[in-house]
C-alpha cells in the first residue's frame, strides 16, 4: 500500500524527451510505498504577478495537483547551464502569490539525464538554489546526474544497463526514506 504520493515534473516539454524516459524508469523502479503521478505544466501561461489577484483555472488546477501530493521529484534536463524555461515558469506559478507557496515544507528531489558527460549537474545546482528559496526540503544526497547513451532507457522505461537500473532503484528507495525523515521534522497536517 502506498505511503506517500509523489508528484513528478518532467522538465522538458518535448514528447520524445530522454528525461521523460528516465521518469518512466523511475516510476517503474519506485518502491511500493511511493505512488507516483506526473504533474504537467504545459498549459500554463507565462507567469506575471498581474494574475496574483485572480489565478486562471489552469494555474489553480496546477497548484491543487501539487497540494495533493506529499513530495515532488524533478526529472529535468539542463538548458544553457540552467533549467528549462517552462519548468522555471511552473515553479513561479506554484510559488506565488506571496504567502501561498506550494513547495513550503514539501520534500523534493532532483534527477536528470543528458548526453553530456556531466549529466545535468549545473542545471541541478541552479534548481537547488530555487527550491531552497521556495523552502522545500531537498534531498542533497544521493546526487544523480545520468549520462544518457542511445538505448540506455527504452521508451517504456526499461533500463538496459544493470548498474544504472540498480542506481536508479536505490535512488528511489533513498528518496522514500528522505520523505519519511522530512515528515519526522515537519509532520503533515491532518
Amino acid at each position: 500500500m502506498p505511503k506517500h504520493k509523489v508528484g513528478y515534473f518532467v522538465g522538458s516539454l518535448a514528447k520524445g524527451s530522454i528525461n521523460r524516459k528516465l521518469a518512466r524508469a523511475l516510476v517503474r523502479l519506485a518502491p511500493a510505498e511511493l505512488e507516483m503521478r506526473e504533474i504537467t505544466f504545459t498549459d500554463l501561461p507565462l507567469y506575471s504577478y498581474d494574475y496574483d489577484a485572480d489565478y486562471p483555472e489552469v494555474a489553480k488546477r496546477f497548484k491543487a495537483a501539487i497540494a495533493d501530493v506529499d513530495a515532488v521529484l524533478f526529472v529535468t534536463p539542463e538548458y544553457n547551464r540552467s533549467i528549462p524555461g517552462g519548468l522555471k515558469n511552473a515553479i513561479d506559478w506554484a510559488s506565488r502569490p506571496y504567502g501561498k507557496n506550494s513547495f513550503t515544507r514539501k520534500p523534493s528531489g532532483i534527477i536528470g539525464t543528458s548526453p553530456g558527460a556531466i549529466g545535468t549537474a549545473v542545471g541541478q545546482q541552479h534548481l537547488k538554489t530555487i527550491l531552497s528559496f521556495c523552502n522545500s526540503p531537498l534531498m542533497n544526497a544521493i546526487e544523480a546526474y545520468i549520462q544518457f547513451t542511445p538505448g540506455l532507457i527504452t521508451d517504456d522505461g526499461q533500463v538496459t544497463a544493470q548498474t544504472t537500473e540498480d542506481f536508479l532503484r536505490n535512488y528511489m528507495q533513498e528518496f522514500a526514506r528522505f520523505i519519511d525523515r522530512v515528515f519526522i521534522v515537519f509532520p503533515r497536517a491532518s
